[in-house]
């Protein structure tokens, strides 16, 4: 297909050749998505309706929330389509795949750089965390990050798709993603990919730099607590937020800096389940795992909806 213009729609990958493999992609997607949608919307509801909730950690948890719903709502349906139905093609929903999916991840990193911050504050300055962290202080934060996020996801669609494509229509991928989308560009726009890529590495080296000098502070002044019982307790404050860093980092940077040699549609395919669809699904059970109050406010809630019906 030399002609970009011919270009209507693009063509996701077959993540199977046989009708039960298919069936089995679908059912995992499936149980994922349920389980994302269920671990995030009990949250949101329990921090919604739950007054005594109402802190900065679990406010950011709440926005954190939002993001992994909107991630699993932007790729997961149209793979169970394609699945269920036996279908590749996407239409002009591929546009609108990218820009969501890079401004929910987007936003995600920033919530989770400003709920490091949250860390820091509550274990090296606590006398001053309702002044560094007030309602209003952390409503423009929580606001900063969507609206950068927005502008960043805009800046990258629109550079994607002014490419011309001339390498097909076929993506190696179950959503749209950018870097399959850039292999069917040409010619090779190297000026825009080095702006591109310039602006990225400066947005996610500098929240990179921040989690890791705050977690340095962190670990130090730790352990500077004299009793063993507060060690433990700073420490279970923080582990949830450094396992859900953990987590989303190590995902991304692994399915983006591999080396070439290592790329596979297999491993590529893999890597994507566990970075765009893992995560949403398990950051809700981490959270909830290690806040007794997040817990307590999730079960009111359960056996209240049993009891109603």
């Amino acid at each position: 297909m030399s002609n970009s213009s011919s270009i209507r729609h693009f063509l996701l990958l077959a993540l199977a050749d046989t009708r039960q493999l298919q069936l089995l992609h679908f059912c995992l997607f499936l149980g994922i998505s349920l389980a994302a949608l269920l671990g995030n919307g009990l949250i949101i509801s329990a921090v919604a309706c739950s007054h005594h909730l109402h802190m900065p950690m679990l406010f950011f948890l709440l926005n954190l929330a939002l993001t992994d719903l909107g991630s699993i709502c932007t790729t997961v349906p149209k793979a169970m389509h394609n699945c269920l139905w036996d279908t590749r093609d996407i239409y002009t929903g591929c546009a609108a795949q990218v820009f969501f999916f890079v401004f929910y991840a987007t936003t995600e990193y920033f919530l989770l750089t400003i709920m490091c911050y949250d860390r820091y504050v509550s274990i090296c300055k606590p006398l001053h965390y309702g002044t560094l962290l007030g309602s209003r202080a952390c409503a423009h934060m929580a606001a900063a990050a969507w609206a950068s996020a927005f502008l960043y996801s805009l800046l990258h669609t629109a550079n994607t798709f002014s490419l011309p494509l001339c390498q097909g229509n076929a993506l190696g991928q179950f959503f749209c993603e950018i870097p399959q989308i850039l292999k069917l560009s040409c010619p090779k726009s190297y000026m825009r990919e080095l702006v591109l890529i310039t602006v990225t590495v400066c947005l996610g080296l500098g929240c990179f730099v921040f989690i890791v000098f705050s977690y340095v502070q962190i670990f130090r002044a730790v352990l500077t607590i004299p009793s063993e019982q507060g060690r433990h307790k700073a420490c279970s404050t923080c582990l949830p937020h450094l396992v859900v860093v953990s987590l989303f980092l190590s995902t991304v940077i692994f399915a983006y800096l591999k080396p070439p040699s290592m790329s596979s549609p297999s491993l590529d395919l893999s890597l994507s389940v566990l970075y765009s669809l893992v995560p949403p699904a398990l950051n809700p059970l981490i959270y909830s795992l290690r806040n007794q109050e997040l817990k307590a406010a999730v079960w009111r809630l359960m056996t209240g909806w049993f009891q109603e019906h």
